[in-house]
């Protein structure tokens, strides 16, 4: 969606004609619309060639975040990938990261840029779905090294090794939070972390956390600790 000038706002290219041939959108039919700032009520008040052209009603009071959150994601399989790429915007995420991490498949980070525009449609569909106000950002595939250079008040490596201290635990107390603050959560490939990188981490400044002693698969414990990390802002609010 364009930007709402003057209470228009205008649909164009393929999601127009979506919207028009598929669903079958009529004239005065109302959709809640974004422009990528803030939700709004608004109804189609006429079809041109590959454009629909809507009326604004009124603003929707829009959720705002209980953290920023920026999830550095190891390559695995593109369909789990894919998978987490839709969950973590249904789960807030700010900013997502594709990582090549030692124990990523080969080949993934030259596949990564031709999958970076479906990507961001699964972004956008899920944005949709979750009535988001604003789209998360899917960066450029980084190596590890680049990923440990991530800026954040909270850096955590999400990390199977015995004895890390779990997420909760490394959050600390009950004291109130910030929605400004940034965490980034480093999560691994499928068989873990090697022992430089996890070495090399730590040295970088990142605290290792635990979503507890059973094994979970990649994509499950990126969203798992995105989920945590929300709640633990949101009850601090109260």
């Amino acid at each position: 969606m364009g930007a709402v000038s003057d209470g228009r706002a205008a649909l164009e290219g393929e999601s127009a004609e979506h919207l028009r041939r598929v669903l079958r959108a009529e004239l005065g039919q109302k959709f809640e619309i974004s422009d990528n700032r803030s939700l709004y009520l608004a109804e189609i008040e006429a079809f041109r060639k590959g454009a629909v052209r809507f009326r604004v009603l009124e603003a929707i009071p829009a959720e705002e975040p209980a953290v920023r959150l920026t999830l550095l994601a190891s390559l695995i399989k593109f369909d789990r990938f894919e998978w987490m790429i839709e969950k973590a915007t249904e789960l807030g995420v700010e900013t997502i990261i594709p990582v090549m991490a030692g124990r990523s498949e080969k080949g993934l980070e030259r596949a990564a840029a031709k999958r970076a525009d479906r990507w961001r449609r699964i972004a956008v569909e899920s944005s949709q779905q979750a009535r988001r106000a604003s789209l998360p950002e899917i960066r450029p595939c980084v190596a590890f090294q680049e990923a440990l250079g991530a800026e954040g008040h909270w850096r955590l490596l999400l990390d199977e090794e015995r004895g890390t201290p779990p997420l909760l635990s490394a959050l600390g107390g009950g004291e109130r939070r910030s929605s400004s603050e940034v965490v980034c959560l480093l999560a691994g490939p499928e068989g873990g972390w090697t022992g430089e990188e996890r070495q090399a981490a730590i040295a970088a400044g990142w605290a290792p956390v635990s979503l507890g002693p059973l094994v979970l698969r990649a994509e499950t414990a990126a969203e798992a600790a995105l989920a945590v990390v929300n709640n633990v802002w949101l009850a601090s609010r109260k």
